[in-house]
C-alpha cells in the first residue's frame, strides 16, 4: 500500500540482512508496519504486523480481506465522496481510501491530481486497487495489530524484529515519539534475545550502522533539503 516514508524502494536490498540469521520456527515482527511493503516481502509463515496508527491497520486488513469489494476506479469512488470521508465516520473502506486516494498518501491530505504521458488525468483509485489486488495474496497469513511499540509485552522464543520508526528530527514527527524510550525498548529486545533491525538516519552510539544508502525522499526538506541516508541499524552486541 502505497504508505508516507515506505521502505518498498529499499526492500530487495535490506531484507536478506534483516533476515540472515532468522530460522523457521521463529517469529518476524514489525512493530511499525505501515503500509506494509517490507512484511508483505518477508519468506517466512510467522508475521506480524503492528502500528499504532489504528487506520493504517484497517487499510492493509481491507487490502487482505476484502480486495473484491474495494472501490476500483474514480467512477466507483469520486472526488465528491472522498470530500465526505473526514464527516462520514462509516463510510466503507474510509481507512483504505484515505490513504491511497489521497495526495502523497498522507492520510486524508487531499485528492490526488496528476496527468498521465499522454496528458489526461490520472485515475488513482484505479493505480490503488491495482497495487492493492498485487499486494492481497502477500499479506494473506500476517496477524495485523493496532498497538504501539510500547505496547508490545514479552514475545516467546527468539523473533526477528524489524523497526521504521519515526524519524527524529523529521518536522512532523518531533512532538509525537519519545525517541529515548524506543531505543531502551530495543536494548531490552536484544538483552532478551531477539534480533533487533532498526531503519533510522541516526542511532546512539551502542548502535552500529550495517547498511546505507543516498536518498531523496519526502523527508529530506525537513532535514534542511540535503540528500538523506538510510541507514539500518543493530546494537553493537548483534554486530558478529
Amino acid at each position: 500500500m502505497k504508505y508516507m516514508g515506505s521502505k518498498s524502494r529499499h526492500a530487495k536490498e535490506i531484507i536478506p540482512i534483516i533476515m540472515r540469521k532468522h530460522k523457521p520456527n521463529m517469529y518476524y515482527i514489525e512493530p511499525f508496519v505501515g503500509g506494509g511493503n517490507v512484511i508483505d516481502k518477508i519468506p517466512c509463515k510467522k508475521r506480524i504486523g503492528c502500528d499504532s496508527n489504528g487506520d493504517v491497520i484497517k487499510a492493509l486488513i481491507s487490502i487482505r480481506d476484502s480486495i473484491n469489494s474495494i472501490p476500483k476506479d474514480d467512477l466507483e469512488f469520486t472526488e465528491e465522496q472522498y470530500k465526505t470521508l473526514r464527516t462520514d465516520l462509516n463510510y466503507p473502506f474510509r481507512e483504505y481510501l484515505g490513504f491511497v486516494v489521497s495526495y502523497g498518501a498522507k492520510w486524508l491530505g487531499g485528492w490526488s491530481r496528476g496527468n498521465n504521458s499522454k496528458g489526461l488525468p490520472r485515475d488513482y483509485v484505479k493505480e490503488g486497487y491495482s497495487n492493492a489486488l498485487k499486494q492481497s495474496p502477500l499479506l494473506q497469513g500476517i496477524a495485523l495489530h493496532h498497538k504501539s511499540v510500547f505496547d508490545i509485552g514479552t514475545l516467546k522464543g527468539k523473533s526477528t524484529i524489524y523497526c521504521d520508526p519515526p524519524y527524529e528530527g523529521t518536522t512532523r514527527y518531533k512532538d509525537d515519539f519519545n525517541h529515548d524510550n524506543f531505543w531502551q525498548w530495543c536494548r531490552d529486545k536484544v538483552t532478551q534475545g531477539h534480533d533487533v533491525y532498526v531503519s533510522e538516519y541516526n542511532a546512539p552510539s551502542d548502535f552500529v550502522c550495517i547498511w546505507e544508502k543516498g536518498v531523496n525522499s519526502s523527508l529530506t526538506r525537513d532535514t534542511g533539503g540535503k540528500k538523506a541516508i538510510e541507514r539500518l541499524f543493530v546494537h553493537e552486541s548483534q554486530n558478529s
